[in-house]
């Protein structure tokens, strides 16, 4: 075969976190990428290793994460999402299948990413939700967590809100957007970005939850970002709770 005979295939993919170790091939875990590398090995005969928008963590969910993998097989480029939803475990769907120019990659390009995190607040916790939603019996204020929220939006330096074992060029990132609502016993977080760090979402997610516990007042966030020291803001939150929801390409 010859490199003018291969086309660049984008997925989007949709799956639940919860039985993987994240996105990222690991040699001893089972991952996303694993399973479509298998899955499209088994479908085209090659040996094809896809490469994702968004390296998602252990036990977090997707509903539009995206792949794209190269291939010389002729198949209709949309023919591939059902072909593969044919070999892919049930917690791991395709949700529509695209060919896309030879050197076109997500994570090449311009983007706004969402995610949401889920959060039960009640007095005991519902195993219906137990795998899609962070419990906490902790009464948590709502307008307090919005006030905090504030704070993140804009480009800031979110050295407080990642990893200490992220290896980003820069800890620099833009909020696009903030929200903090409640419906019925259930808070969701929802952050949209051009990019976020490692565990910043969580981190973020986490310190709210300790503001609206009355932990911190709101304006201490903005303290926090100025610290530039992940001591000094809240904790990771469990993955359970997050999902990647939206990702639109500007």
């Amino acid at each position: 075969m010859t490199e003018a005979m291969q086309r660049r295939i984008c997925l989007m993919v949709a799956y639940d976190g919860t039985c993987y170790n994240g996105w990222q091939y690991q040699p001893n875990g089972r991952t996303i990428e694993e399973a479509l590398n298998r899955a499209l090995t088994d479908l085209t005969g090659e040996a094809v290793a896809v490469s994702g928008a968004s390296r998602t963590d252990a036990g977090v969910h997707a509903r539009c994460n995206y792949a794209v993998f190269d291939t010389a097989v002729r198949m209709p480029a949309e023919k591939f999402a059902y072909a593969l939803n044919q070999r892919l475990p049930e917690d791991i769907r395709i949700r529509s299948a695209k060919e896309v120019a030879p050197d076109w990659h997500p994570r090449k390009c311009r983007s706004i990413k969402t995610y949401e995190y889920r959060i039960l607040n009640e007095e005991f916790p519902d195993p219906l939700d137990r795998l899609y939603a962070h419990f906490t019996y902790r009464a948590l204020d709502v307008e307090k967590m919005r006030e905090a929220a504030r704070f993140l939006v804009g480009e800031h330096d979110f050295k407080s809100f990642c990893s200490i074992h992220t290896q980003a060029e820069t800890t620099v990132r833009t909020i696009t957007a903030l929200t903090v609502e409640k419906e019925g016993s259930v808070i969701t977080i929802r952050v949209s970005g051009t990019g976020f760090l490692y565990n910043m979402v969580r981190i973020i997610a986490g310190t709210l939850m300790e503001v609206g516990a009355g932990k911190y007042p709101p304006g201490r966030v903005a303290e926090m970002l100025d610290a530039q020291s992940r001591e000094m803001s809240g904790p990771t939150a469990p993955a359970r709770g997050l999902t990647l929801v939206d990702y639109k390409f500007l």
